[in-house]
């Protein structure tokens, strides 16, 4: 599929009796329960409706409806999709209609009665809140050229909406996908109608939608699976930018559109699109040279370890990642050994202690190590029950436990679970609390498990002030583990000044995951670990003593800074005027409008590959491994886009705002006369030479005593909105791999939609930078005009104004953004910031300030000194 599949609307199929076998099967035979996981399966493939048809002559069909809806209706992971409740008789579409709760979809009804009986139905639709599928089929029969599909699905239109008040956007016409390259000359128009038709009926008949069977276009080709995936693509490609919106298709068997084999795709749009008189005779030519291929070309795997002893075989697995036999294997594995506890402690350790030696080695990286990672915990999943049962307690010989937690009032964990799957690949055994957890918590289990080291992460910085009260409790409460610090905002300095000194014992900062299994061996080594927490110290007393004996930082007097502020001329300036004053909200941005947007770079930092994208790609010593991660990325992708995982939401506002002091005062309208928001701003204290201005972004907005008519905008974007069931998927098949991956490619959709809607505001919304024409890599390098700093950022460093900004923009409500009482976004995958237009706005940082900015922020915003001081702990130039 391509992108522009992303809104099209994928109706399931399996669950009709009319077109699985399978499903009438186990129907027939009252197997609803086995029924049921059809259903689920549909779902879990990317179905967004599910039809269900039990017209059969040996059933009773009204009964099987109402049954098989029931239980539905008691199956969550079923029933958060639209039912479309399929039959040609209206006595069990009606008994259908009193089961489902919410919005359904009723198929079929038409004209072909003549219009009282439509009225009737369309009436009854209505009645229940239905939407309706309207064939185009009249009394005449079923439409089958342009004109006809036109014509009937007008005339339907008209009387729906008309004539019975039907709401114009439920109404879904159907107007006939039929077979083409059949051989007789009067079909070969038959997909070039449907998608001519498309095109006209959505101009005359507004709001409506379009859908159709799209497997009949192909059905001249059953039999060859290869052509019939590349006529579905070919046909959707063209359908779906005449504005077909929905069909019954099945996703799985799409070839994608630019994956086609050139000659293949060209003959088949001939057929499709009816380009040439010959083009059936032309597909025919070539149509078996496809059999059995699979529609695009693959790499056929090279399986000649298949033939090696099963502990070489698991072994080989877990070095590269390949879950495809780790089960039969695990068996056999099982099978031949006395106790299956000795298959975690033999072959797949041994596997294992390869993929960590290979590692620490630099001959493998971090996302290899997570698909090891992967195989590893499907296979120990499949002994568990096994081990159990032998009441061996499921447990091997670890080299030790580890509780690991993101901290309260932090939600971000994909560092964290890195970390967690690099050191179960080295055999420690990891208990991972997840998130926003408390520090009694944490303590708390660490007692219960009797844990051999504590690990703590986070990426806001408030995060930082709970770690240190971690620690405190952890002395409080006579604990002597080692401490593990890790996360974005910490450091080796940080904790060398804040942790460490509150804490007895050993206190360690963990860079990245690739140091945490040599940190975690060497704190727990029976003969080395009191050297290596001695060595640490030293680290940390010489960090200590360079800040208490070093340069001390100069700090200007805050009035001083304050009147050294950036100089803009604002005599003569017009500020651009934004198109809309107040909030506008989107409730689901095309996620495929954002992939072009995404920055790939920091994609590859998630994961410890280091370089610049897309030169990495092509590195002697990680272009491997980063072209494999890439690929899964682009597969993915592919599927959140087309199979719609996520949703984008976001609000976004421009308002009237003038400068007072280094405030920015939010005026309710253009009057300015009533404050809507103050958001204090800091400025850089630190003391510059001559000609250096101490900026704040106070500096870029026309300050109230000039007259200026300034505006300032705000915004918050998510694109995390339906991440948890298919994360809840992965972890229930141990697939560490690809939770972190959605996860990670989650947060750069998140950024790449913040780059997108600055784009949008620049060019179109705002409008002062209309003729804007900037690459993906130049906006990246932020060569555009205007800033969009974000609170916790370096110029503007205090998470806690984002709820300001959100009570503006009503982000909670309008994006379902948010804030935890820490002040980070959920879900994770979000951007909120401000917007500025000035020419010569520009990115800083804030730096290091003094105690007189503290206590003027403090009266700015109205809270206590010890708050302030809190808050703004990470830029303190000072012992507080």
């Amino acid at each position: 599929m391509t992108q522009q599949t992303a809104q099209f609307i994928n109706v399931g199929e399996r669950t009709n009796v009319t077109g699985s076998a399978k499903f009438k099967k186990l129907i027939l035979n009252d197997q609803y329960d086995e029924a049921l996981s059809v259903a689920r399966q549909q779902v879990e493939n990317g179905a967004q409706i599910i039809d269900i048809n039990m017209d059969e002559g040996l059933l009773d069909a009204e009964a099987a409806m109402q049954t098989f809806l029931q239980l539905i209706a008691a199956e969550p992971d079923i029933a958060r999709v639209p039912i479309m409740i399929d039959s040609s008789k209206w006595t069990v579409i009606e008994a259908g209609l009193k089961c489902v709760t919410g919005k359904s979809i009723v198929n079929s009804i038409s004209l072909k009665e003549g219009e009282e009986a439509f009225i009737q139905h369309a009436k009854l639709c209505l009645r229940y809140g239905a939407a309706v599928v309207v064939m185009a089929f009249d009394e005449e029969g079923q439409a089958d050229t342009v004109e006809r599909k036109v014509d009937i699905c007008a005339r339907a239109y008209d009387v729906l909406v008309n004539t019975v008040g039907f709401p114009a956007e439920d109404i879904i016409f159907d107007p006939n996908i039929f077979a083409v390259a059949t051989g007789i000359a009067e079909h070969n128009r038959y997909g070039l109608d449907f998608i001519e038709a498309t095109r006209e009926i959505k101009a005359r008949c507004p709001q409506a939608k379009i859908s159709g069977g799209v497997s009949n276009v192909s059905f001249s080709f059953r039999g060859n699976n290869p052509v019939r995936e590349a006529m579905h693509s070919v046909f959707l490609y063209h359908a779906i930018k005449a504005g077909m919106d929905m069909g019954i298709v099945n996703a799985g068997q799409l070839t994608i559109y630019e994956d086609i084999p050139n000659d293949l795709r060209e003959r088949v749009e001939d057929v499709v699109l009816a380009r040439r008189e010959d083009a059936t005779d032309r597909l025919l030519e070539i149509a078996e040279k496809y059999r059995g291929e699979g529609g695009a070309q693959k790499k056929v795997p090279d399986l000649k370890w298949r033939d090696a002893p099963v502990e070489k075989r698991l072994a080989h697995a877990l070095v590269h990642g390949i879950t495809d036999f780790v089960i039969d294997d695990t068996e056999d594995a099982r099978q031949s050994a006395e106790k299956p506890i000795q298959v975690i402690e033999g072959p797949l350790m041994d596997g294992m202690n390869i993929v960590g030696d290979l590692f620490g080695s630099g001959k493998m990286f971090l996302p290899q190590v997570v698909k090891s990672a992967r195989v590893m915990k499907q296979s120990v999943a499949h002994l568990i029950p096994f081990i159990e049962e032998e009441k061996q307690g499921g447990e091997s010989q670890a080299k030790g436990k580890i509780v690991m937690a993101t901290v309260k009032g932090d939600v971000h964990d994909i560092g964290k679970n890195i970390v967690g799957v690099v050191l179960q690949c080295n055999n420690f055994e990891v208990i991972d609390l997840g998130v926003m957890v408390p520090a009694q918590k944490i303590l708390d289990v660490a007692e219960e498990e009797g844990a051999d080291i504590i690990g703590l992460s986070g990426l806001i910085t408030p995060s930082l002030d709970e770690m240190v009260f971690v620690s405190e409790e952890m002395q409080r409460r006579d604990f002597k583990c080692p401490l593990l610090i890790g996360g974005a905002t910490t450091s080796k300095v940080h904790t060398a000044l804040r942790i460490e000194p509150k804490y007895d014992h050993a206190t360690v900062h963990v860079l990245d995951a690739s140091r945490a299994v040599g940190v975690a061996s060497n704190l727990l080594s029976d003969e080395g670990a009191d050297e290596f927490i001695d060595q640490v110290r030293n680290d940390y007393d010489q960090i200590r003593a360079k800040r208490d004996g070093g340069k001390a930082i100069v700090l200007a007097p805050y009035e001083e800074a304050a009147a050294n502020g950036a100089a803009l001329d604002w005599n003569g300036y017009q500020p651009p005027q934004p198109k809309t004053i107040g909030v506008t909200v989107i409730e689901d941005y095309p996620l495929g409008k954002l992939v072009d947007r995404i920055d790939w770079t920091p994609f590859f930092q998630t994961w410890e590959l280091a370089g610049q994208y897309p030169a990495i790609l092509e590195d002697d010593v990680v272009g491997e491994s980063a072209r494999g991660l890439k690929a899964d990325a682009d597969a993915m992708l592919t599927q959140i886009v087309d199979e719609k995982w996520l949703t984008a939401k976001a609000a976004y506002g421009f308002w009237p705002a003038s400068a007072r002091g280094d405030d920015l005062v939010v005026w309710a309208d253009e009057s300015r006369s009533k404050e809507l928001a103050v958001l204090p701003m800091l400025r850089q204290q630190m003391q510059r030479r001559a000609g250096r201005a101490n900026m704040s972004l106070a500096d870029f907005v026309a300050p109230e005593e000039s007259g200026v008519a300034d505006y300032i905008g705000g915004f918050a974007v998510t694109t995390g909105h339906g991440i948890e069931e298919h994360i809840a998927r992965f972890k229930a098949a141990h697939d560490d791999y690809n939770d972190i991956l959605l996860k990670a490619l989650s947060d750069r959709l998140a950024e790449a939609f913040a780059e997108k809607l600055h784009e949008d505001v620049r060019k179109t919304h705002w409008g002062y930078a209309a003729s804007e024409e900037l690459s993906n890599e130049a906006l990246i390098k932020e060569k555009y005009q205007g800033i969009r700093p974000a609170p916790g950022y370096p110029a503007c460093p205090d998470h806690s104004l984002k709820p300001i900004l959100f009570d503006l923009l009503g982000a909670t409500k309008a994006a379902g953004i948010e804030l935890t009482e820490s002040f980070a976004m959920t879900p994770t995958a979000a951007v909120s910031g401000l917007y500025f237009s000035h020419p010569d706005s520009r990115y800083f940082g804030v730096g290091k300030i003094g105690p007189d900015q503290v206590e003027s922020y403090a009266a700015r915003r109205d809270v206590d000194l010890a708050t302030a001081t809190r808050w703004l702990r990470p830029n303190l130039g000072y012992d507080a």
